[in-house]
């Protein structure tokens, strides 16, 4: 071929175009010009964090997501497997989360979650995913490369690993064999214990004591605010508070701490879960952690004061809202939980110099 590659459009950045949204946004903008946003950390992993941290971009410009990074299946199980690197695909998501809503923000999370399709060894691989990876290993250093593709991505924050080693999840599941439904099995890997049949009753990490990664454990010490979940609820959520250094961050922190809930429970991991059975079993696995707010939607709670109970338990109060798409699907709206946070921030308290 000799004609010219065709070029790129022009990148344009444009705004939304919802009202929800355009408000949140606005009121981050105007923090941003002040220097007064909040610090705001959100845990979790897969597309919950994706959700949360849609939502979160739109208020703040002082954002970091800490990525759980115990994934063991598709393209990043196979990138581990081969190679012995870090999970990168939920880190990558959160990058694309990240992305803001112009030309070229969606471009690039376009690109970065594009997957190859072919009849050979790079099927299935996600682009983001390679580009993670090559990184890590250009400059051996996992932080530094992450901080390099968002600036790349123009990315509305930071993205970081709860740990710089990889993890296997590990879960004891009762009825898990359906010809032994008394009997208690230990399931292992993330994306078996995300489908597993049965029921979840704990779940641990293997090594049991993983070092947190520095950088994640500073941003949550320094927070006004921190996010946790919503996500797949023992796979994505709970492992943060199994990192030993990153929950004694969450207990001591003086940020304030709100728990994102599902709009529906998972199947397979948390079939039949109530909301308060989230909590429940939330606080069977870090019996001593604190929480200020636990959002909820409000179509999702058929018993609210079942919720508030459980949630007082951990000091929080409850707050509902609709939170949900109208399409039907059981997916978080990002401009509807950019308010709802908003919210939140400005009606419970605000911490720091942006008061």
């Amino acid at each position: 071929m000799t004609g010219r590659t065709p070029r790129l459009g022009r990148l344009r950045r444009v705004p939304p175009d919802r009202r929800v949204g355009r408000q949140a946004e606005a009121r981050g903008a105007r923090a941003r010009r002040r220097g007064t946003q909040p610090k705001v950390v959100a845990l979790g992993g897969g597309m919950g964090l994706s959700a949360s941290l849609t939502a979160l971009r739109r208020i703040t410009g002082d954002l970091t997501g800490v990525v759980t990074v115990a994934d063991d299946g598709g393209s990043s199980g196979r990138l581990r497997d081969e190679l012995g690197v870090l999970p990168p695909g939920d880190l990558r998501k959160a990058l694309a989360a990240l992305c803001g809503d112009d030309d070229w923000g969606q471009t690039w999370a376009r690109v970065i979650q594009h997957r190859f399709q072919s009849q050979g060894e790079i099927n299935g691989h996600a682009v983001g995913n390679l580009l993670i990876v090559a990184l890590w290993e250009q400059l051996g250093d996992h932080v530094q490369a992450l901080d390099l593709v968002g600036n790349l991505l123009g990315a509305h924050g930071r993205v970081l690993p709860m740990s710089a080693v990889p993890l296997e999840l590990q879960a004891l599941v009762k009825g898990h064999d359906p010809r032994r439904p008394e009997d208690v099995d230990t399931v292992r890997g993330q994306a078996t214990v995300a489908l597993t049949p049965g029921e979840v009753q704990s779940v641990h990490l293997v090594p049991h004591d993983p070092p947190a990664v520095p950088e994640a454990v500073a941003a949550v010490l320094d927070a006004d605010w921190v996010v946790l979940g919503p996500g797949s609820w023992f796979s994505s959520v709970i492992p943060h508070l199994l990192v030993p250094e990153l929950l004694d961050a969450l207990m001591e922190t003086k940020a304030r701490r709100v728990l994102s809930l599902n709009l529906a429970p998972q199947p397979g991991e948390t079939d039949g879960f109530s909301p308060q059975r989230h909590l429940e079993v939330l606080g069977r696995h870090a019996p001593k952690l604190a929480l200020d707010v636990v959002l909820a939607d409000e179509a999702a709670v058929p018993d609210r004061d079942s919720l508030t109970d459980a949630a007082q338990r951990f000091g929080a109060a409850v707050e509902l809202a609709t939170v949900a798409r109208t399409d039907g699907t059981p997916r978080h709206d990002p401009e509807l939980l950019a308010a709802a946070y908003d919210r939140i921030f400005r009606m419970h308290g605000r911490i720091g110099p942006w008061r």
